[in-house]
């Protein structure tokens, strides 16, 4: 008995040990990317990973005005919160009706919205292009977005489909005995329950769509009325001739969004983790 309670523990030990490892190895760039948005270039390379001798936070005032850093993330802003807002209109009745669908439609459709995973971004680039440019809409902000929601919708809709399947059907018939209507069913029974799965696919939609450099930067082009912040940060090089202090402060900037959506979104994305391992 001591001998296996003396096993546990040990487990136990070696485990946080391994969680804190994992952790610090992941806080690690991040400490780099924020020491670093506090030097010059030659505090960089002299002493990357210590604390900054003089405190440079002019650095983010210089990185902000150089690329006119805020009306790139005003423009990420608008393609995003858009986007998201286009993918949860769309997403939830669809992955309803999916989930709920019992006929070979139903499986159709689910299995070519798999599919989507199958093609690259990059790999469609090229017809998109052609596309944008056929509606008239080459250089807007319009397309970024549908082009976003487009590419969000097969993951958005199969992961909540799982969670609504998951889902007792007696919910559902019992509204309907009350008279419910399957729009009342979608909005007063589901949504409410879907709202764990919900955070977590606006958390991943939100990471994909503020971090896509690709397309913002072939659609919406380097202009500064449209261009987001992803392909506003690149700028910095080629304009300041490479001062990495400057870099890595519009990155932090640009970085901090996320981390907030992050913050707002977290608990509830915790509980459909431990939801689905309850359920497993």
């Amino acid at each position: 008995m001591t001998g296996s309670r003396a096993l546990s523990i040990g487990t136990r030990t070696l485990s946080h040990v391994a969680v804190w490892f994992y952790a610090a190895l992941l806080l690690l760039p991040l400490y780099f990317l924020v020491v670093s948005s506090l030097k010059d270039n030659t505090e960089i390379y002299a002493d990357g990973f210590g604390l900054p001798p003089k405190w440079r936070w002019e650095n983010y005032v210089n990185a902000w005005n150089y690329v006119d850093l805020g009306h790139a993330l005003f423009n990420s802003a608008y393609v995003t919160v858009l986007s998201e807002i286009l993918i949860i209109v769309l997403a939830v009745p669809a992955a309803y009706g999916v989930a709920r669908s019992r006929g070979w439609i139903g499986k159709l459709v689910e299995r070519s919205l798999t599919l989507g995973f199958l093609i690259p971004g990059f790999a469609a680039l090229v017809p998109t292009v052609l596309l944008a440019i056929g509606l008239g809409l080459f250089r807007t902000r319009e397309f970024l977005i549908l082009d976003y929601v487009a590419g969000a919708m097969p993951l958005s809709v199969i992961l909540l489909a799982q969670y609504v399947r998951a889902l007792p059907h007696e919910l559902e018939e019992s509204a309907r005995v009350d008279g419910a209507n399957r729009l009342q069913i979608l909005w007063r029974i589901y949504l409410p329950l879907i709202m764990p799965a919900l955070a977590t696919v606006m958390l991943l939609n939100f990471i994909n769509i503020w971090n896509e450099y690709l397309i913002a930067l072939v659609i919406g082009g380097p202009s500064v009325d449209i261009r987001t912040a992803q392909v506003a940060l690149p700028t910095l090089v080629t304009n300041q001739a490479a001062q990495f202090g400057l870099l890595t402060a519009g990155t932090v900037i640009v970085l901090i969004p996320v981390y907030l959506c992050y913050l707002a979104l977290r608990k509830r994305m915790e509980n459909a983790l431990v939801s689905g391992a309850l359920k497993g």
